[in-house]
């Protein structure tokens, strides 16, 4: 579906200038920029989180950074709700607004939409949690080849949490998971133009490393112990408070820790670039393009839609 609206989503691993670019683009046209970080939502995780600067929060309308807490139930299913119903706000003020972050599923949500599924009894999650301790992810991993062999031979297998959620669908709803996969979208009123950011892999682990090193000058470990009491909540399974919670444990030095949210945010960068690198239709730079030849290929895109 063609449209004159145009969201322009800028992607990428973490730490290659993201922020920077959306708010230059912002400028540049004159549009608002949807947050869609996953984890940037929660008002209680700024360093953690990388939550954009004062001055950069003030240089264009953001949306969607800090505007829940920690214990409030948002999920991806609500964040594409509310990301569309801002965005039909928006439109009517300007045809083209920004959408920035490194989350491939909230991206994705907004752009195609999700799968939906049915609600299940949360005692069946309940159930297969203590299945899951008592008798091992091999019983459940047979329990799923028994109900829906496509997912099965589907999924990470291997991933306990990928395993109970498609067995407490099938079991919930008396149907296969796959069944409720790959249904229909409702349609988007834009069109989607997405900007990826990239560099050699040892200046993404640089900056990275850089980046880690002034969180942690900045007051993360401070951040982290005030979080510390809540750690079991899903908000905190988060690279950067997960090893910092180990750390409080005991069961790593202060120096180990932070050698560890450097190697798992290395981590979660490469499979930033995996997921992203699934589109072909993303424009890829290099990190270091000059703005106005990124907004001509923009421009270019926009101008060839509307012809």
């Amino acid at each position: 579906m063609t449209s004159n609206n145009f969201l322009i989503t800028i992607v990428g691993p973490t730490a290659i200038g993201k922020t920077a670019l959306s708010i230059q683009l912002a400028k540049h046209f004159k549009a608002d920029i949807i947050s869609c970080d996953s984890r940037q939502f929660y008002k209680e995780m700024r360093i953690g989180t990388a939550v954009p600067e004062t001055d950069e929060l003030a240089a264009a309308k953001h949306h969607f950074i800090q505007n829940r807490s920690i214990f409030d139930d948002y999920n991806v299913g609500s964040f594409e709700r509310d990301a569309l119903s801002k965005l039909d706000e928006l439109f009517k003020e300007n045809p083209v607004q920004i959408m920035v972050g490194g989350s491939g599923l909230y991206v994705d949500a907004v752009l195609k939409g999700l799968d939906y599924f049915p609600e299940v009894d949360p005692k069946i999650r309940e159930t297969l949690t203590e299945e899951l301790e008592t008798k091992g992810l091999e019983y459940l991993q047979e329990k799923l080849k028994e109900l829906d062999i496509e997912t099965y031979n589907a999924i990470e297998i291997e991933n306990p949490k990928r395993v109970t959620r498609a067995l407490e669908v099938c079991i919930g709803s008396g149907i296969p998971y796959s069944t409720f996969k790959n249904k229909p979208k409702a349609p988007r009123n834009f069109t989607s133009i997405k900007v990826g950011l990239n560099a050699d892999r040892e200046i993404i682990y640089a900056r990275i490393n850089q980046r880690v090193d002034i969180m942690i000058e900045n007051g993360l470990l401070e951040e982290a112990k005030e979080l510390y009491p809540n750690k079991s909540l899903n908000a905190l399974q988060t690279v950067g408070y997960r090893e910092l919670f180990s750390y409080f444990d005991e069961d790593f030095t202060k120096e180990f820790a932070i050698s560890e949210i450097k190697k798992n945010t290395r981590r979660f960068a490469k499979r930033q670039l995996t997921w992203f690198k699934k589109d072909e239709n993303t424009l890829w730079f290099d990190y270091l393009t000059d703005l106005n030849t990124i907004i001509a290929k923009i421009s270019d895109k926009i101008n060839k839609t509307n012809s």
